[in-house]
């Protein structure tokens, strides 16, 4: 198995939509990436005074090839452009094997 974790840095002015990043963007994820090997998607919003890292998706692939195949998909093209829909915040890609 391989983890990607996907991090939201920001504070309190920060524009994150929990519920739309929980209810349509990650099942948007599972759907584009669940064919090249994505097992399970999970979200956490870490407590805090509103700074620093705001939210983190934890993707869980099958292994390694299997992150790839869905990191270079045309899919992840989908998975971009729904970002702006949700959050300013910029997503960072931290890959664990």
């Amino acid at each position: 198995m391989t983890t990607l974790l996907v991090t939201y840095a920001g504070d309190a002015s920060t524009r994150f939509d929990r519920d739309y990043f929980v209810g349509i963007h990650l099942p948007l994820v599972l759907e584009a990436w669940g064919p090249y090997g994505l097992k399970t998607i999970d979200a956490f919003f870490p407590a805090g005074d509103g700074a620093g890292i705001i939210a983190i998706a934890v993707c869980v692939f099958q292994d390694e090839a299997a992150l790839s195949a869905s990191l270079s998909s045309p899919q992840t093209n989908r998975v971009m452009a729904d970002v702006e829909h949700y959050t300013d915040a910029k997503p960072r890609r931290t890959a664990l094997s």
